[in-house]
């Protein structure tokens, strides 16, 4: 595997010119995926505002409110880890309210968060409209392998004992399907740009994954 180090402000300079420099007659939908120590919510947040600067509009969406509800996630207990993989996510809805709206024949009416897992009850959040040539920046976990339509991958990657020693303890009953993750989907080479961040303020972008 082959890295290049790079400052966490030149990649999101990076990464923003790149996403900016697509075609713009349609609109782009970007995912930042990786595990909560990764923080791929800190970096699709930290895209808006170059975006916005570069011209374009963007709307923020993250995959934790479109979870599905808790008596079907903890439906075989709270700590499995291959219901938390394959269960979790409400696919049907990402796809029905945030990314199906964005294919080139769709109406750019995107619902920002559909459940909020904490409460365990609809956010009843209003639909909000991407302008032609917007980018949606969808930021979560596991994401890559399920078919789900993205102009752009982005997949933030730890070594194995960086994402155990960064994981809260309560949490690491996922370690296993992070894992599994990563032998099944094998992130580091399907999406179209990995960030390794095994520290977070000296990230490098993989160039060769070897």
């Amino acid at each position: 595997m082959r890295a290049r180090p790079i400052s966490p402000s030149l990649a999101v300079e990076e990464l923003a010119d790149r996403i900016a420099a697509s075609g713009s007659g349609s609109w782009s939908r970007v995912v930042v995926d990786g595990a909560p120590p990764a923080a791929p919510s800190d970096l699709a947040d930290a895209l808006v505002s170059p975006l916005r600067a570069l011209g374009r509009d963007v709307v923020r969406v993250s995959a934790r409110d479109f979870l599905r509800p808790a008596s079907l996630r903890y439906e075989h207990g709270r700590d499995d880890p291959d219901v938390f993989y394959d269960e979790w996510l409400d696919v049907g809805g990402l796809v029905r309210e945030v990314l199906g709206p964005l294919e080139p024949s769709g109406t750019g009416r995107v619902l920002p968060s559909l459940w909020d897992a904490a409460l365990d009850r609809a956010t009843r959040a209003g639909y909000v409209s991407l302008q032609p040539g917007g980018v949606l920046l969808l930021d979560g976990s596991l994401l890559l392998g399920r078919g789900l339509p993205f102009e752009l991958t982005v997949h933030l990657t730890l070594s194995r004992g960086a994402l155990a020693r960064r994981t809260a303890a309560d949490e690491a009953w996922t370690l296993p399907a992070y894992a599994r993750y990563d032998a099944e989907v094998e992130p580091v080479r399907t999406a179209d740009v990995v960030l390794k961040m095994d520290d977070p303020a000296r990230p490098a972008l993989i160039t060769d994954a070897g």
